[in-house]
This record gives structure tokens, C-alpha cells and sequence, in this order.
């Protein structure tokens, strides 16, 4: 098993469709790949996140308000539109809080 940093701990999934001895290890490992391309601070849309992670943008967007919660560091997103904005298009930014450092396996 590969290790990687990350800025969270035994992240919670919460919904009615969430049985967390199914979903736990598949919804972290798509949260990691969303953090891990975001981390970086820089600007990109949903549909970039979902080319770049295999996230669908309705994950990807969910994962991007799971990575501000405490479990998983506090982090804070930014959100702005972006080209014309009459056509409703936003990118977002991950700016890591980084006081909180743990390690995740992945398979």
C-alpha cells in the first residue's frame, strides 16, 4: 500500500444513502484525489476536477465542502465566477489550513 499525506483523519460521510462499511474506503479515496489536485491553490472548474480525479462534478463539489470540515482540516474554498458571467460558470481554489497532518493508505 502506497502512503500519502493529507489533511485529514477518518473522514465522515453523512447521507441516507451512506452505509460507511460500503462507502467509507470508495468516498475517501475520491476525496484524496480531489484534495491531492487542489491542493495546490490553483483555480478549476468542477468538470476540470472531474477530468483530472474521475470524480462526478456533484462529488467533486460535495468533496469540496467536505475538505473545509474539521475532520478533514479546515481547509477553506474559494468560489468565483469564471469567462462570461451571465453564463454561470465558477471555478474554485482549496486554500489548506495545513494544521492538521496525518497520513492515509491507499491501495
Amino acid at each position: 500500500m502506497e502512503q500519502a499525506e493529507t489533511l485529514f483523519d477518518n473522514p465522515h460521510f453523512y447521507g441516507s444513502d451512506i452505509i460507511p462499511e460500503l462507502d467509507t474506503v470508495r468516498l475517501t479515496g475520491a476525496l484524496c484525489r480531489v484534495f491531492e489536485f487542489m491542493k495546490s491553490g490553483e483555480w478549476h472548474t468542477l468538470k476540470e476536477i472531474e477530468e483530472a480525479t474521475g470524480s462526478p462534478q456533484a462529488s467533486a463539489s460535495a468533496h469540496l465542502r467536505h475538505l473545509t470540515q474539521s475532520d478533514c482540516g479546515s481547509n477553506t474554498k474559494v468560489k468565483r465566477r469564471r469567462g462570461d458571467p451571465k453564463q454561470g460558470l465558477f471555478e474554485y481554489q482549496i486554500i489548506v489550513n495545513g494544521t492538521k497532518q496525518f497520513t492515509l493508505e491507499l491501495e
